[in-house]
This record gives C-alpha cells, sequence and structure tokens, in this order.
C-alpha cells in the first residue's frame, strides 16, 4: 500500500514538473512586469484618448461612460460592435466613447500586436536584428498597390484594405522567389527583401507624378505613412480575427524560432525542415504586417523596435518574446497615437510619424549601446 502510495506521489512530482517545465517562463518576474506596464500604458493611453475630441469631456465623465453599466452589460451593444448589428440606444457621452473613440483605441492595441509579432518571426527567419516589415518589402509591396489604386483605380478603393494586404503578401513572395537558390538563407532573404523594396519605393514615387487630385495625393500620404484617423469598429472587424490567428500560430510556432536560430545545420541534425519552418514562420508574419496594413497603412520602425525592446527586458527565448511584443506593442502604439492625436491638436498628424520620431532615436540608442549589431 505505501509502495502504491509513494508511486502515485512520484507521478504527481513528475507531472506537476513536466507542467512547470512548459508553462514556467509564464511566471517569470520580468515578463509579467513587462506585461503589467504595458497594460498600464495602455490603459492611461485610452483614457487620454477618449477624453479628448470635438465633444469636449472631463476625464471624470469619460471614465463614467467608459464603463457605463447599460453598455458593458448589454448583449445588444456588443452584438452592434463585433457584429455590425444595430447600436442600442444610450447617451451621448457613451456614444461617442463607444462608437466614435474607443474602436480607435482598440486597432491602435492590434496593430501594435500584428506589427510587434511580425517583427520578432521576420528577425528570427532572418537571425538578424534588423530585420522587419520593411526591410523584408511587405510595407512597400502594401503602399504601391495602395498608390496604385488610388491613381490608376480608384472606383476599387472601397477594396483597399484588402489590396493592401493582398499587395504585401506578394510582395514578400517575391522576395522569397528572387532569395531562393536550392533553398533559401537569412542573408538572401534580407538582401532580396532590400532590392523589391527599393525597386517598388522608387514606383511609389514615381506613381505621385501621376496624381492630379489633391485629395488622392493626402489620401496616399496617410497610407503610406500610417494614420488611424476615421478609424471606427468596422476596422476592428476587420483585424480582430486575423491577430487571433495570428498570436495562436506564433505562440505554437515560438519553438521553431528557437531552433531556427541556432543555425541551419543545427536545425537540420534536430530533424526540422527548414525551409518549411522558415516558409510557414514568414505567412505568419505576413499575416500579421498585412492586417496591421490593411486598417492602418504603413506604420514605420514599431516591427522593429519592439521586438528589441522586449528582448531587452526580458531576453531572446521566443515564447518569453512573442508574449512581450502583444504588450509592448500595443503600449507603444496606443502611446504613439495619443501623440499624433494632440500633439498638433486640433490637426491630427499620421500615427506612422510620431513612431519614426520615436523609434529613430531609440534606435540610435541601440546602435550605440550595443558594439555588435546584426546577427542574433
Amino acid at each position: 500500500m505505501s509502495e502504491k502510495k509513494s508511486n502515485v506521489g512520484t507521478g504527481r512530482t513528475a507531472s506537476s514538473r513536466l507542467t512547470e517545465s512548459r508553462f514556467g517562463w509564464l511566471l517569470d518576474p520580468k515578463l509579467a512586469t513587462v506585461v503589467l506596464a504595458s497594460i498600464a500604458v495602455v490603459f492611461a493611453g485610452g483614457l487620454i484618448q477618449i477624453s479628448y475630441g470635438a465633444y469636449s469631456m472631463t476625464f471624470f465623465e469619460a471614465w463614467r461612460a467608459l464603463f457605463n453599466p447599460d453598455v458593458v452589460f448589454n448583449p445588444q451593444a456588443w452584438d452592434a460592435f463585433l457584429l455590425g448589428e444595430t447600436m442600442p440606444e444610450m447617451s451621448s457621452e457613451s456614444l461617442i466613447v463607444w462608437n466614435i473613440r474607443l474602436p480607435r483605441v482598440f486597432v491602435a492595441a492590434l496593430v501594435g500586436m500584428n506589427l510587434g509579432v511580425s517583427g520578432a518571426i521576420f528577425q528570427a527567419v532572418t537571425r538578424n536584428e534588423l530585420a522587419s516589415p520593411f526591410i523584408l518589402g511587405v510595407s512597400s509591396g502594401a503602399g504601391l498597390t495602395i498608390l496604385l489604386t488610388l491613381v490608376v483605380f480608384g472606383s476599387l478603393t472601397a477594396f483597399l484594405p484588402i489590396i493592401a494586404a493582398v499587395g504585401g503578401a506578394v510582395a514578400f513572395l517575391i522576395v522569397y522567389v528572387i532569395a531562393w537558390k536550392n533553398g533559401t538563407s537569412p542573408i538572401r532573404l534580407v538582401l532580396a527583401g532590400v532590392i523589391v523594396g527599393t525597386v517598388f519605393g522608387s514606383l511609389q514615387t514615381g506613381l505621385f507624378f501621376f496624381a492630379d487630385d489633391i485629395g488622392v495625393v493626402q489620401s496616399a500620404i496617410a497610407w503610406t505613412t500610417g494614420s488611424l484617423t476615421g478609424t471606427d469598429w468596422d476596422q476592428v472587424r476587420l483585424v480582430l480575427p486575423s491577430t487571433v490567428v495570428v498570436v495562436l500560430l506564433a505562440v505554437v510556432g515560438s519553438r521553431q524560432m528557437d531552433v531556427l536560430l541556432l543555425g541551419e545545420r543545427t536545425a537540420q541534425s534536430l530533424g526540422m525542415s527548414v525551409e518549411k519552418a522558415r516558409f510557414a514562420l514568414s505567412g505568419v508574419a505576413v499575416l500579421a504586417a498585412s492586417a496591421s496594413i490593411a486598417v492602418a497603412g504603413i506604420v514605420g520602425f514599431v516591427g522593429l523596435i519592439v521586438p528589441h525592446m522586449v528582448r531587452n527586458l526580458v531576453g531572446s527565448d521566443s515564447k518569453k518574446l512573442i508574449v512581450g511584443c502583444l504588450f509592448v506593442g500595443p503600449a507603444l502604439m496606443v502611446s504613439a497615437d495619443v501623440g499624433a492625436r494632440l500633439a498638433l491638436s486640433p490637426t491630427q498628424i499620421p500615427v506612422g510619424i510620431v513612431t519614426g520620431l520615436l523609434g529613430g532615436p531609440y534606435f540610435l540608442y541601440l546602435m550605440r549601446k550595443q558594439k555588435n549589431m546584426g546577427e542574433i
């Protein structure tokens, strides 16, 4: 009897140890600090965002409207927000906060998630700290299709988000084809991305000369610099499903990211099909970047610096890196959008300008701090 109890106890101990080994990383105090601090930043930035606008509202009024139980616990309201059903009656403050201002915060957070995860995956796939959706051609491909649609195929502007996402995906496929030579390599992917980005960027500049309508030019600039002006629940509904898919696939693929960082030979010796893993992970990164481009345009530097920030805070373990990016990305985007909205109030500037102004000095600081940058 005692032997059976001992065996049972040993089995439970082994099971608990296995569980701790699999999920113990979630209890990392550094990661927990990053997550909680990022949530606080998003919450504070969101409260500031919903408190300012053409309709004057104090912080207290915005807070009361945000936590109005008649909205928070109203299934009809959530059907309207998430499914596009008829909006129920609510107070003016609640209508403005929930239907106009709050979706912009949600879109900013979702875009930050997607760009952060996309950058982290691209950096792992290429084993290069400088990799991002910009470097690998995704952003330039989306920008070119946006401009082409606005300047040449104006009747298709209603499908601009989908066209932008398709453009980013096609651009990366071109990069992959160029980089292929009995397989791909990290350095060839980066070089091919630079080539495609340069060519597509030149074509974008050339298309501006064919735009006669100043409205078209302004709309194109807003798309190619990244903007959250005018976003609503339609954009939330557009980007939310793909974000859920990206998060799940990124967490599942984090082990493959760690193995790829060991080098191709080591990965192959461990039984990994390197090309399949690299292409599958790249597909997740392209989906993430395309989803953000589809609702906010081309927001620069977020996909590049967020993985760096998280890596410096929690280390290079891919699971922690992905989870950190899911929270630091939204914190950066929401903060940047607050700056974009209030810096030159009442004029709103594209959020991509703010992320560039924030990202440039931070990346310069990283370059000065680290002697060796490039390969991870």
